[in-house]
């Protein structure tokens, strides 16, 4: 094959070089592209802006690690529904911290547990309240963020998540076996829209709060895509700071309306969900504190 006589495009190329790094990554920060690529980090900063202003890269907001947009990649074999939903989030997580002064996370189930696929701490003002890391594993039926999802995700689904967790041996997945107190839960979840973190969980999968206090309590609401949960995100305080009456008056709205903006943004959101009648309420009346479950 005969060559054309024309000079390569050098910036095209450290341009291409970089991509082909994020792409081949689960997120790539400065550091490691730098190394993979041995540009200077200068140059590397230019091209991550260029290539982010034309849609083909995004950053997490928990670590600053760059990601292939779902939009490069949507022809990829290896391409999943989480990979969308992380990237179309992570923006409104970041926009919500401009609202809430207290930290969230995005997680998905993994079996018979929560998984961590984002965190906006290193945003928040409370940034010191460190959450995650990605991949940390949540208790299912005593978090918040796993309640939100199991309440509002398709039966089907539900049924195998709790036959799981009462053949579970782990100390943290016992009360499944209680079918009574988990249909108390999930039913008092489904019906006030959210979901509250269970008294006596310290944030410890196993253990008791009064073995672990992490000394915070969280609230959650589940992302709602095609009628059933696809995931769930949250809301983290300092329990000692303020009460849960007072963040669910003050701030349930705006985490409502995250969840509602990421499904939107994913243009698969129903029109009548709990979600949106959850907000209805809100907006008709003010919030009273819900008892303990």
């Amino acid at each position: 094959m005969s060559k054309p006589k024309v000079k390569t495009i050098r910036a095209l190329a450290r341009g291409i070089r970089v991509l082909q790094v994020v792409q081949a990554s689960g997120g790539a920060s400065l550091d490691d592209i730098h190394r993979a690529t041995l540009l200077p980090k200068a140059t590397i900063l230019r091209i991550l802006l260029t290539l982010r202003e034309e849609g083909l890269v995004w950053q997490r907001v928990v670590d600053d690690a760059y990601l292939a947009s779902y939009v490069l990649k949507q022809n990829a074999r290896h391409l999943n529904d989480v990979s969308r939903l992380l990237e179309v989030a992570s923006p409104v997580l970041t926009d919500l911290t401009r609202r809430v002064d207290w930290p969230s996370i995005l997680a998905i189930p993994r079996l018979d547990s929560m998984e961590v696929i984002e965190a906006n701490s290193p945003r928040s003002y409370f940034h010191h309240i460190p959450l995650g890391p990605v991949g940390f594993q949540i208790n299912m039926l005593r978090s918040a963020t796993g309640r939100a999802y199991l309440a509002f995700c398709a039966e089907s689904e539900r049924a195998a998540i709790l036959a799981r967790l009462r053949h579970s041996p782990r100390p943290g997945n016992e009360r499944a076996r209680d079918e009574a107190w988990v249909e108390k839960v999930l039913g008092a979840t489904r019906k006030q829209g959210y979901a509250q973190r269970d008294p006596r969980f310290g944030g410890d999968y196993d253990r008791d709060r009064r073995e672990w206090d992490d000394g915070r309590d969280s609230i959650a609401v589940p992302i709602i895509i095609d009628g059933h949960a696809a995931g769930s995100i949250n809301l983290t305080w300092i329990k000692k700071v303020v009460g849960r009456a007072e963040i669910v008056a003050a701030h349930l709205p705006s985490l409502l309306d995250a969840a509602r903006e990421i499904a939107a943004r994913l243009a698969r959101q129903p029109p009548d969900t709990p979600l949106a009648q959850t907000r209805a309420r809100l907006d008709k009346r003010p919030m009273i504190s819900p008892g303990e479950t």
